[in-house]
């Protein structure tokens, strides 16, 4: 089957909104499969953090299952979308909340990228907290860690290194790796 046969064949949006509203869940499992990754790439492209990005995808698509009814279908529906998607992120963004920064061997995100954003993004207290911020693990990474800790906190979570690969240059095993970068994150997160 061609790709035109195969596009004709599928449901357009608002058939699937209609079979939504007359409370079809298929209809908005398929519009969650066919708007998810377009959702995740803009979330994620704004706020650079994948736990935050996941958490917001999610409310994203809460919103859009329970604000379903309000779609009129002027615009077409990925408009729509993509503008419920915007105010659910500039609602985030209103919440006072401090700043998170992702330790965890699961993100892909080092300080780097932090700060950059912080330079560029932040009001003048934030970007004064950061630099504070900066300056406690500074000196709590040259106080508090040994030799090997510091390395291995800069390879793995600066120079975004994969533990394997650590492990294999460094002759050690993962577990020790892991170990090693579990004391040096829980030291630098007490600060």
């Amino acid at each position: 089957m061609a790709a035109s046969d195969l596009a004709a064949t599928l449901p357009t949006d608002e058939a699937l909104v209609d079979r939504l509203r007359a409370g079809e869940r298929e209809a908005f499992e398929t519009l969650y499969d066919r708007y998810l990754p377009r959702i995740y790439q803009y979330v994620d492209r704004r706020l650079r953090n994948r736990a935050d990005t996941e958490e917001t995808v999610q409310e994203v698509f809460f919103n859009v299952f329970n604000s379903i009814d309000s779609f009129r279908g002027e615009a077409p529906f990925g408009a729509w979308v993509f503008g419920l998607t915007r105010r659910t992120i500039a609602a985030r963004f209103k919440k006072k909340r401090h700043t998170t920064i992702p330790l965890g061997e699961d993100e892909g995100e080092g300080l780097d990228v932090y700060l950059t954003s912080v330079r560029r993004d932040a009001d003048p207290l934030q970007a004064y907290e950061a630099r504070e911020w900066v300056s406690r693990m500074d000196s709590a990474m040259r106080s508090e860690l040994s030799d090997e800790q510091r390395t291995l906190f800069h390879l793995h979570h600066l120079q975004n290194h994969p533990i394997q690969e650590i492990a294999r240059t460094l002759r050690k095993s993962e577990d020790a790796i892991k170990s090693n970068l579990y004391r040096a994150r829980k030291v630098l997160l007490a600060r």
